[in-house]
């Protein structure tokens, strides 16, 4: 069964931008596009707000209004609109799982906004089975263009982060755009390496190199699943939130690893994932594990 790309919308700049963003991408994958619109009957005491079913109409004519101007652009992509009642968590969640990636807008510098208000976001990104992409209200076409990179960082032993990996490798494959692959390394305290890893080090002639090949080996399957995709290695000292953002201006996409968790006070992200969300100017792609 064809996955669909989706994309989330609620009538804000950042959301419209999002539905553009993810109509091109299901064009380039050759991907059907479903517009999802979550909405909650909302009665004010001291505002006229009508009654459901004017509320509810008003919502499939904005839903139905910007999935026209997506058609115009695209007259070849098949394009369906969903407009679901209920809690956003849950109705995005599902829309996540029945989709190949989810596009929602994000406003960053702070709170992820639109359906993402709070904590919502963090719960979405927990939950969701497939990608999440979030797309700024200032993102254009023009942005994906040959100079502009695909920025995904990859961390942990060379085996981690292959879905990360897979998905900027098939994304910019299809953009025919550079892969820039960030490994960022710290000096740690004494016993923060196994013995073993520091005598693995020690072989590599410290542990710049070490850091150097574990990337190489991590990438070596993608480069040669995808021969045509150029790949800069970029190994950096610092925390990987601070050198990815680093390079951000110049990513078309930034794409991490999702390691999330959940506690007795709500769902948590992890702190390289929420770095990147509220700090980079480019979409971001947060992926979770295979």
């Amino acid at each position: 069964m064809t996955r669909p790309i989706t994309a989330g919308i609620d009538g804000t700049e950042e959301s419209l931008a999002a539905l553009a963003w993810a109509a091109r991408e299901a064009t380039r994958r050759r991907l059907p596009l479903r517009v999802v619109h979550a909405w909650r009957f909302q009665a004010h005491d001291r505002v006229d707000t009508g009654d459901r079913a004017a509320q509810e109409r008003w919502v499939r004519e904005a839903t139905e209004e910007a999935a026209r101007a997506v058609r115009e652009r695209h007259r070849d992509l098949t394009l369906t609109t969903d407009v679901l009642e209920g809690d956003a968590v849950e109705t995005l969640t599902a829309a996540a799982a029945d989709a190949e990636m989810l596009v929602l807008g994000s406003r960053g510098h702070g709170r992820i906004m639109g359906f993402l208000v709070g904590s919502v976001g963090q719960q979405v990104i927990v939950d969701a089975a497939h990608p999440v992409v979030f797309v700024r209200a200032g993102d254009k076409a023009s942005d994906e263009v040959a100079g502009h990179e695909i920025v995904v960082g990859q961390e942990g032993d060379p085996e981690d982060g292959a879905a990360a990996l897979s998905f900027a490798f098939e994304t910019a494959a299809r953009r025919g755009a550079t892969v820039r692959a960030v490994r960022a390394w710290t000096l740690p305290p004494v016993f923060a390496y196994s013995p073993g890893s520091l005598q693995l080090a020690d072989e590599a002639g410290g542990l710049e190199p070490f850091e150097r090949k574990n990337l190489a080996a991590a990438l070596a399957p993608w480069r040669e699943r995808y021969p045509d995709v150029h790949v800069v290695e970029h190994v950096e000292m610092g925390s990987a939130g601070q050198v990815l953002l680093s390079v951000s201006g110049t990513a078309q996409l930034m794409v991490v690893g999702r390691r999330a968790r959940r506690s007795a006070v709500g769902a948590r992200i992890g702190s390289v994932a929420g770095g990147v969300l509220h700090h980079a100017d480019c979409p971001v792609a947060v992926v979770p594990p295979a």
